[in-house]
C-alpha cells in the first residue's frame, strides 16, 4: 500500500470517527444493574424448587454422557465405596484432609487403596499416570441450566486429581446448587476475589475430529461420575426458601 493510499484512508478514517455519535458512558454499576434485573426477572418466569433444579441439573448431566448418583449424606460413602469396588477400581486418589475425602477413604474396601496427592507431580509422575484409577474431588458449587460442576482445586486435591484419572468422581452437596452462572457469581460473591484457579466441568473430557467422531478420553477422563449429596433438610429448606421474584418484593 503507497504512502498517499494510507493517508487518505487515515483522512476517511478520521472523518468517520468525527462525525460518529460518541457513545454514552455507562457506569459499572449501572451495568451490573441491568445484567441483574434481566437474570432476576427470567428466574422469576420460571422459578424452580430445589427438587426441579436437581432433576434439570442431572438431565443436563446424563445429556453429556456423565453418571448421576443421588445418595444420602448417611449412606454416600459406602453407597460409592461399593460402587467403585465393582467398576475395578483399585487405586483411587483423594484429599485425605477434607471430611469428605476421610468418610470415603473409611469406607473403601480392602481391595481399593485411598493414595493422597502428597509430593510434586515430579516425583510420582509414573505411578500417577500409570497405576491411579480414579480421582476423587469435591465440588464447591454446580449449575443447574446446564449440569456444571464448579472446582476450585487446591494444594491436596489439585487440578490433576480430576484430569489425569481415567474416571473422575466429583461429589456435590445438593444445597450448594445454583440455577445459572450468574446466580453462583452473584451468591458466592466472585467478585469480591476469584480463585487462582476454578474449573468448570459438565461432563467427560470429548473431542471430535474432522469427520465430527466424538471420543472420550483424549484429553481427560473417560468418565465421568457425580454423587449428589442430598438430606432431608434440603427438601425442606427448599420448600420452605422463597423465590427471588418473593424475595425482590420483601
Amino acid at each position: 500500500m503507497s504512502l498517499d493510499t494510507m493517508s487518505a484512508r487515515a483522512r476517511m478514517l478520521g472523518r468517520l470517527r468525527g462525525h460518529a455519535p460518541a457513545a454514552p458512558a455507562t457506569p459499572v454499576e449501572a451495568l451490573d444493574a441491568r445484567i441483574d434485573a434481566h437474570f432476576a426477572e427470567r428466574r422469576a418466569h420460571a422459578p424452580l424448587a430445589l427438587n426441579e433444579s436437581l432433576a434439570q441439573f442431572e438431565r443436563m448431566l446424563e445429556a453429556a454422557h456423565a453418571e448421576v448418583i443421588r445418595a444420602s449424606a448417611a449412606t454416600w460413602a459406602a453407597d460409592l465405596a461399593q460402587r467403585l469396588e465393582a467398576a475395578g477400581v483399585r487405586r483411587l486418589l483423594l484429599d485425605p484432609a477434607s471430611t469428605e475425602g476421610q468418610a470415603l477413604a473409611a469406607a473403601l474396601p480392602a481391595a481399593v487403596q485411598a493414595r493422597g496427592y502428597a509430593q510434586p507431580i515430579e516425583q510420582w509422575k509414573s505411578e500417577l499416570f500409570d497405576t491411579i484409577d480414579a480421582g476423587f474431588t469435591v465440588a464447591r458449587s454446580g449449575l443447574a441450566a446446564t449440569g456444571t460442576l464448579v472446582v476450585v482445586p487446591d494444594a491436596n486435591a489439585p487440578r490433576t486429581v480430576s484430569l489425569v484419572p481415567p474416571l473422575h468422581v466429583a461429589l456435590i452437596h445438593a444445597r450448594t446448587l445454583h440455577a445459572d452462572l450468574h446466580a453462583a457469581v452473584a451468591a458466592e460473591r466472585w467478585r469480591d476475589g476469584m480463585p487462582t484457579n476454578l474449573v468448570m466441568i459438565s461432563g467427560p473430557s470429548k473431542t471430535s475430529d474432522i469427520q465430527q467422531t466424538t471420543a472420550y478420553g483424549a484429553h481427560g477422563p473417560r468418565a465421568l461420575w457425580v454423587v449428589v449429596v442430598t438430606d432431608d433438610s434440603d427438601a425442606t429448606n427448599a420448600s420452605n426458601k422463597p423465590t427471588e421474584a418473593q424475595e425482590t418484593a420483601q
